[in-house]
């Protein structure tokens, strides 16, 4: 029998899912995050889809995620409802049953996180003298939740201890990249910086554990570098989001300044395991990044280097293929977007080891390629990472 649980807390919805099977006992693990595309129109709309188990883009992101089967799987842009009931239908009426011939899927626990986008400000926050648009909400989108983030787990989810950064402000975070006019001038006023939020969707720090052992699941979806004038505003932006989950997991003072949405200051232990997964927007070499952005993660001595430059850069036969339609400078292999990028990450904590990584990104000879050919399923590519 199945039984559902929800656990409120402040900003997000965990739903716990308890079965007759005997907890998940296993040396590996694999991690996986992949931006789905799952977001409609307006508000609401998903639940129709969810609800028949016929949608042919969910069916697809269902299938992709039964043939790669990821213990532990960050869902991107997948709309948030304060009930958990779009992760409950997913599951149900997709993930646990069969797509195209692949093995169902269950996972017993899930968390959905409340986002900032389409939440309005009412300021004119790209000053177009307009408010009211989706620029002018505290993250980028036509309606509270759309563009959110969902974590399914086989393992148990520590929801006590569970860290939202939803509410942080920008203009709290030291030498902050606040955009200005070419002349300087502020391009915020005042009263805007007061109400400012960094997090363009969440910052969140979800404990799972795994055989005993907490691992920190840190996960966040920068705004794309782009879409913006000479201020740079989604430059500067993308660039301080992902300084501040470099902060967060340096161990050290750069992280006394953050904190988080219950008043609780400050970073990771300096000697906790974590993975790091999410849809950053930066590509280590090409694209729109402010300052290089992506390396502010990529560089440091806390993650593993071999999922960074190593052995165990996640990469694809597909991306290759896809590389000629976006050429670039960086390697093709390692590309986890149609538009010749790589900005999917999972990068584990350099206490980790790691056996194996990919990006789930078919070859035209592999019977499964049309599950990720172009992008009318989604416009990204799974990554994922197999840890010990």
């Amino acid at each position: 029998m199945r039984k559902l649980f929800l656990l409120p807390l402040i900003g997000l919805i965990a739903i716990t899912l308890f079965s007759c099977s005997t907890e998940k006992k296993s040396t590996t693990v694999k991690y996986a995050t992949f931006n789905t595309s799952m977001y409609r129109a307006e508000h609401g709309f998903i639940m129709k889809d969810l609800m028949s188990g016929n949608d042919e883009q969910i069916k697809g992101i269902a299938e992709i995620i039964q043939r790669v089967r990821p213990d532990i799987i960050n869902l991107q842009e997948f709309d948030y409802d304060v009930r958990g009931k779009y992760a409950d239908l997913f599951r149900k009426n997709y993930l646990e049953i069969s797509q195209n011939g692949a093995e169902p899927i269950e996972y017993k626990y899930a968390i959905a996180i409340a986002s900032n986008t389409g939440i309005f400000t009412h300021f004119d926050l790209n000053n177009d003298g307009k408010i009211h648009t989706p620029a002018d909400a505290y993250g980028f989108g036509k309606y509270p939740g759309q563009y959110a983030f969902t974590i399914l787990s086989k393992y148990p989810i520590d929801t006590a201890n569970v860290r939202t950064f939803q509410k942080f402000l920008w203009n709290d975070m030291p030498d902050a990249n606040i955009p200005t006019y070419a002349d300087g001038k502020p391009w915020f006023s005042d009263k805007e910086l007061e109400k400012y939020r960094l997090s363009s969707k969440n910052h969140v720090d979800v404990p799972i554990i795994i055989n005993g052992k907490t691992i920190h699941t840190i996960i966040a979806h920068p705004t794309p570098p782009v879409f913006d004038g000479e201020e740079d505003l989604n430059g500067k932006r993308n660039h301080d989001e992902i300084r501040m989950i470099a902060d967060y997991i340096s161990g050290d003072k750069k992280a006394e300044y953050l904190y988080d949405d219950n008043g609780v200051s400050g970073g990771l232990d300096k000697d906790a395991s974590f993975v790091i997964m999410g849809d950053m927007n930066a590509d280590p070499v090409d694209g729109d990044s402010y300052k290089n952005a992506i390396m502010q993660i990529l560089n440091s001595p806390k993650i593993s280097q071999e999922v960074t430059t190593g052995k165990f850069v996640p990469s694809s036969q597909g991306s290759f293929d896809n590389s000629s339609k976006n050429p670039g400078k960086g390697n093709p292999n390692h590309d986890t977007s149609i538009f010749g990028l790589r900005i999917d990450y999972v990068l584990p904590s350099n206490d980790i080891k790691v056996v194996e990584s990919g990006v789930f990104w078919n070859s035209k000879e592999n019977k499964n390629f049309e599950l990720t050919n172009g992008g009318d399923i989604t416009d990204h590519r799974m990554v994922w990472v197999v840890i010990e």
